[in-house]
């Protein structure tokens, strides 16, 4: 797969239309890596002019700030930004929550003003626009596909809306976890957690929300965040012995399913 990097496109005199900030798990993860392929592979199959920055992105700063280095935060930030407005980025597309709310949240105050997008609000409008077609007997087509509100998607940014109607073209069955939207619970992945060693405790948190997801007997618990995928993954697999139960992104889910 070609992706071209900001450096390359501005060498070649083109200038794209969104920036595709693939951050840190999805660069480095092999898991979260399959989401920014799906991701990647959509964008292509619709011709969408897009740019990474490559070996010039850097985190965006979330986790130090926090786990409470706002020094470490304010310097990866300041970085990132010189990076962006060097190349005069207007749209930034994430498949991260994490960076979605940084980017979007936390920048500007430091000289990062730019239209910040989660995939999946990049998704739901490309739908609405007529662009993006499933098959019409799809392999999810009947199936049970419960969805898992990421925190900084939904309580932090209020985000519920996107990712359900993208789902619902795949024409599964859409089941709600008894905690979800403003109530959902969080996959135990937030504020920097997801970097250190578990604190004492009767049970771990992404276990009992898969718990919750499991009681639904679905076929895919779908996620919109790689941290929540990774902690959801590990709970399942905790639980289920034969690991039946997949837990997908929901750029994975449309990929699969595009005509």
């Amino acid at each position: 797969m070609k992706i071209n990097s900001m450096a390359e496109m501005m060498m070649n005199g083109e200038t794209p239309n969104i920036l595709f900030w693939v951050g840190c798990a999805g660069s480095f993860d092999q898991r979260a890596q399959k989401i920014t392929k799906a991701f990647a592979a959509i964008l292509n199959k619709l011709q969408i002019k897009y740019a990474i920055l490559g070996k010039e992105e850097a985190c965006t700063g979330d986790p130090a700030r926090r786990a409470g280095n706002e020094f470490l935060f304010q310097m990866m930030a300041y970085n990132n930004i010189q990076v962006l407005n060097g190349y005069n980025v207007k749209k930034i597309v994430t498949a991260c929550p994490h960076c979605f709310n940084t980017l979007k949240n936390e920048y500007p105050e430091l000289g990062g003003n730019y239209e910040v997008l989660h995939h999946t609000t990049f998704l739901q409008q490309l739908i609405n626009e007529g662009k993006i077609k499933l098959k019409e007997s799809g392999s999810f087509k009947g199936k049970r596909i419960t969805y898992h509100d990421s925190c900084y998607l939904g309580r932090a940014n209020n985000i519920y809306e996107a990712p359900r109607q993208v789902l619902e073209l795949l024409d599964a069955e859409l089941v709600e976890m008894k905690r979800c939207r403003t109530n959902g619970l969080c996959c135990g992945a937030g504020g920097a957690q997801m970097f250190k060693e578990e604190e004492a405790g009767t049970h771990r948190i992404n276990t009992e929300r898969a718990d919750e997801a499991l009681s639904l007997q679905p076929d895919v618990i779908a996620s919109a965040c790689p941290f929540c995928n990774t902690m959801i993954t590990d709970g399942v697999k905790s639980r289920e012995k034969d690991h039946e139960v997949k837990v997908l992104d929901i750029a994975e889910l449309i990929i699969a399913e595009m005509e």
